[in-house]
């Protein structure tokens, strides 16, 4: 379906570690309106107009982005969230990586604070869907993110494609209303460009598998900004999942020394992507673990697919 044109942004920006500090609230791209679309869907309106679309560029200066912040999520053993701890300053599993315009770095506001976070073009209907973290475009349990923009092959300040702006968001019921990081995945529906085009026309896709058995060897992408790394770069992990030991969520786990930033980046595994970076144990700083794709996500993503 075709909506509205965008307008192509241009900016960049980097995620989690480091301290908050706070900016001035955004003009909001449209009056903030969230709806539960099924049981378990609960989708937000973003920028659908061209005026709002062009208020959300012009937001996203470039001093704003060098401002901005990881959205990061540590967890205690026993899964209650607590302030993050720094990493050791060495890399144990992260490697660079090429960039890509697939994969991308997400731009967002929560709380009057910018963040980022990273996400992937994903295969859909509409062309326009960016699989991310829910926890980079809702609070989980909250208030959903203004100004949610993703800059596909960001690389140094590079913007090849330019900065696509949302028309909608999406997470889950179980994230949006009790941050439950069993659920901790989000997908943002992206307007078309100036030239009318999808997302996935421009710069490609990944398909997307759900129910897949666990255990699996995964690709892990996202771009760390979080010491020691800057932001400025894509970053992978690779290995085989493995279950969460702490027993705090159902989520799997991967070795990867990859900081904030680099939340809401794609699990990639037999060319399909199948999870997303969502959170480390302040006690086990080297494993990322992301959520498992079953029939309740699959709903979210459908939900945002046929949008």
């Amino acid at each position: 379906m075709r909506r509205p044109l965008a307008r192509l942004l241009i900016a960049g920006l980097g995620l989690l570690g480091g301290t908050a500090t706070a900016v001035a609230p955004a003009t909001a791209a449209t009056t903030p309106s969230a709806l539960s679309t099924g049981e378990s869907v609960v989708e937000h309106i973003a920028a659908t107009t061209e005026a709002a679309q062009d208020r959300v560029a012009a937001y996203w200066t470039a001093e704003r982005m060098a401002a901005a912040i990881p959205a990061d999520a540590t967890l205690a053993d026993d899964g209650t969230r607590v302030t993050s701890l720094p990493l050791p300053d060495v890399r144990l599993a992260a490697v660079p990586e090429t960039p890509q315009p697939r994969l991308g770095k997400v731009f967002f506001t929560l709380a009057g604070s910018n963040y980022v976070c990273s996400g992937t073009a994903t295969s859909s209907t509409n062309g326009d869907v960016v699989t991310t973290a829910g926890h980079c475009l809702n609070e989980g349990p909250g208030a959903f993110a203004t100004n949610f923009a993703f800059v596909p092959a960001y690389d140094n300040g590079s913007r090849p494609y330019g900065t696509w702006t949302a028309e909608s968001l999406y997470t889950t019921s179980a994230w949006a209303n009790s941050g439950d990081f069993n659920y901790d995945v989000g997908f943002a529906v992206l307007n078309e460009n100036a030239s009318g085009q999808s997302l996935t026309d421009v710069v490609g896709s990944y398909p997307i598998a759900f129910n897949l058995a666990r255990g699996l060897n995964y690709t892990s992408y996202g771009y760390p900004a979080g010491p020691p790394f800057d932001g400025e770069e894509l970053y992978s992990c690779s290995g085989t999942a493995r279950p969460d030991t702490f027993g705090g969520s159902d989520d799997q786990g991967l070795t990867c020394d990859m900081t904030g930033g680099s939340s809401g980046g794609g699990w990639l595994t037999g060319g399909n992507i199948n999870s997303v970076n969502s959170f480390k144990y302040t006690v086990d700083p080297t494993t990322m673990y992301g959520p498992y794709f079953g029939s309740t996500i699959q709903s979210v993503y459908n939900a945002a697919a046929a949008a």
